[in-house]
């Protein structure tokens, strides 16, 4: 009798779940078909195949298309500046200081030109928006090996020793005539 309350028990949990399951799926399907329309919207512009969020292919294997590849790109390059703002690294280091540029570079191109992904291309100069945020991503891995091994104190200072006098630019050595080619 136990093992016959526990089947209806179990029987209600399926049938319960399983009419919660198809409530879900309609109500998705409904919200989901009230999203898509052949009309655009009024604030849209209209789709042009290959640019903007008509592009379908990076032509890049391996890399596909990103239609949020821009806003991306803030998030990670600003993570980017907060990991170095963090760091003990000095900020003399040449690393930071390249870093530094190149990732509000790419944060004020993309923050200033965030519908246009063509132009933060051209701007950035680099690639497409795709690997934009690929090179992101790799200078994360690369920013915590250098922060790991402290990097930066492994670069000492050299002197550059300049001759501002102009007639002793070959040091010892005697330039004469050209050799004669022996025959």
């Amino acid at each position: 009798m136990m093992q016959s309350t526990l089947r209806r028990q179990a029987s209600r949990i399926i049938t319960t779940t399983a009419i919660i399951a198809r409530n879900t799926t309609r109500k998705t399907a409904v919200n989901n078909a009230r999203c898509f329309s052949a009309q655009p919207a009024m604030d849209e512009r209209p789709l042009v195949p290959g640019i903007g969020r008509g592009k379908t292919s990076t032509g890049l294997v391996g890399v596909p298309v990103d239609h949020d590849a821009v806003p991306k790109m803030i998030i990670k390059y600003q993570a980017l500046l907060d990991k170095l703002a963090a760091s003990d690294m000095p900020p003399s280091a040449q690393y930071r200081i390249n870093v530094e540029k190149i990732a509000r570079y790419r944060i004020a191109a993309a923050q200033n030109n965030l519908d246009d992904p063509e132009k933060v291309e051209e701007l950035c100069n680099c690639g497409q928006v795709e690997e934009l945020v690929i090179q992101a991503d790799n200078e994360m891995k690369v920013m915590d090996m250098y922060l790991r091994n402290r990097w930066w104190e492994l670069v000492k200072p050299v002197e550059i020793e300049l001759n501002p006098n102009h007639e002793d630019d070959h040091g010892d050595i005697e330039w004469g005539e050209a050799p004669e080619e022996k025959k």
